[in-house]
């Protein structure tokens, strides 16, 4: 089974929800691994600590290509929708941060002048922490995609996975590529969403997406208090699930701010965080 936990911007408590969850699972016997696929901003290994004892570079094909046999037909460049290649003065030159590595110029070449690289692009740690399995990925600084290291954190994922274990994957924020493509494979998509406007505006283009990828979901909503009762409202007009609310409690932000797990840190809501992952295990069963 695959959770995803989403949100239509940063900052609502993803992370805390998805670390948290992930702890709960173990308490309670339940095999659980979390993938960290904000990998331009990984920071769930600050809550949950893990031992990490494997790291793996993640590459890309690129294409480079061998000027004393490329005739500057600019088939290669006809063919990249991205603009990833371009002839220029009867040369082909190519633009590898934006190349999406699908091999197309190589395949039309008709000189055989284009070959494929590879390119690092991030790398891919795993480890344990209290028996959750945790992996994360890195992406590398400067590089511009994060969707292909992305899909290879939920493949590295699905490897090591066991019969019956459930994958918690912590989505990046909002609702471009990256948050696609960490969620398209869910079973569930948990939206976190704070009772604030602000909170409603990102939550309402996130539904839009899951809607469009046909995705089951439900809603978490996190600082529950310190705002208004809109987003609660949005959920009932729109027969939106609300599987729990989770307090604006000055506590957990100062757990947070000490890098400390909720449910460590505060054993009172141990339950809350218990009731939020069998709802959504049980609702992502049910929606099957």
């Amino acid at each position: 089974m695959i959770i995803a936990i989403a949100s239509g911007k940063g900052g609502t408590g993803k992370t805390t929800v998805a670390s948290n969850l992930a702890a709960v699972a173990a308490r309670n016997g339940i095999q659980a691994s979390y993938l960290d696929c904000d990998v331009e901003e990984p920071n769930g290994h600050l809550f949950l600590k893990p031992a990490i004892d494997n790291s793996q570079l993640v590459t890309s094909l690129v294409p480079e290509v061998d000027e004393s046999t490329c005739e500057g037909c600019g088939a290669c460049a006809r063919i990249c929708r991205f603009g990833a290649i371009v002839c220029l003065a009867g040369k082909a030159m190519t633009f590898n941060d934006i190349c999406h590595s699908c091999g197309g110029c190589a395949l039309v070449c008709p000189t055989g002048a284009i070959s494929e690289v590879q390119r690092e692009i991030g790398e891919i740690e795993t480890g344990s922490s209290n028996g959750i399995g945790f992996i994360h990925g890195r992406l590398r600084i400067g590089e511009p995609k994060s969707p292909p290291l992305i899909r290879k954190v939920l493949e590295r994922g699905n490897e090591l996975a066991t019969d019956g274990e459930m994958l918690l994957v912590d989505a990046p924020p909002g609702s471009a590529c990256p948050a696609v493509a960490a969620i398209r494979s869910a079973d569930l998509v948990l939206l976190v969403a704070e009772s604030t406007p602000f909170g409603l505006h990102d939550l309402k283009i996130a539904v839009e997406v899951v809607k469009k990828l046909k995705l089951s979901f439900a809603v978490v909503i996190n600082r529950h208090g310190m705002g208004d009762d809109r987003v609660e409202k949005f959920c009932r007009r729109e027969g939106i699930e609300i599987l729990e609310k989770i307090p604006d409690d000055r506590r957990i932000a100062e757990a947070y701010s000490r890098g400390e797990l909720i449910v460590e840190a505060i054993p009172e809501y141990r339950d809350l965080f218990l009731s939020i992952l069998e709802k959504a295990r049980s609702t992502a069963r049910n929606r099957q």
